[in-house]
């Protein structure tokens, strides 16, 4: 062999083996490529699926507080509104307390704490009521005023039984019932 075809045959192979490796090289930056891509699709789909999460979380978290908040205002506005009807009922008693059925109301409540409670039962009531009182229930009507709407308050002589028949505790008795009464007549509800 010459050494020109030597060289010839030198560059040859190495040609070849370049040709190889850049075709192995090839194959690898493809590959390397690929996984690149296929890890940034990657990344980008746990970033998308973290972001979407955290949108519903702070959303839910949002709808939360917005339920708790307008619970809040409707349970603030039917207390303003129990507010406003449990004054005009008291309005409406102490209408009733300056009306002229007044002392017939208080002879009725007065009869019916004699059945109750027996004939020497002791009656109170409000300081305006103390004349009325006495000439319904004589020696038996107490001195003692109380601080209530109208109506009147019976007990026994040694205390161990009472009847209240205060306009204020018939109206804590029945208080859920005038309220059922106001919403089922109020055009705004």
């Amino acid at each position: 062999m010459t050494l020109e075809r030597l060289v010839e045959e030198v560059r040859r192979r190495s040609e070849e083996e370049l040709g190889r490796e850049r075709a192995r090289f090839e194959t690898a930056a493809d590959r390397l490529r690929a996984e690149r891509e296929r890890l940034l699709e990657e990344i980008a789909g746990a970033s998308e699926r973290a972001i979407a999460s955290e949108v519903a979380r702070v959303h839910a978290e949002s709808l939360a507080r917005a339920k708790a908040e307008g619970r809040r205002l409707v349970f603030e506005a039917r207390q303003r509104a129990t507010g406003r009807v449990l004054s005009d009922v008291r309005a409406r008693l102490a209408d009733l307390a300056a009306s002229d059925d007044y002392p017939r109301l208080l002879k009725r409540m007065h009869a019916h704490a004699v059945s109750r409670l027996g004939k020497s039962v002791r009656i109170s009531g409000r300081a305006a009521d103390a004349p009325l009182l006495r000439s319904i229930a004589g020696r038996n009507a107490s001195a003692d005023p109380l601080p209530i709407l109208g109506g009147l308050i019976a007990a026994t002589p040694d205390g161990s039984r009472r009847l209240d028949l205060s306009f204020d505790e018939l109206l804590r008795r029945r208080e859920d019932r005038v309220l059922e009464l106001a919403r089922a007549t109020d055009p705004r509800e």
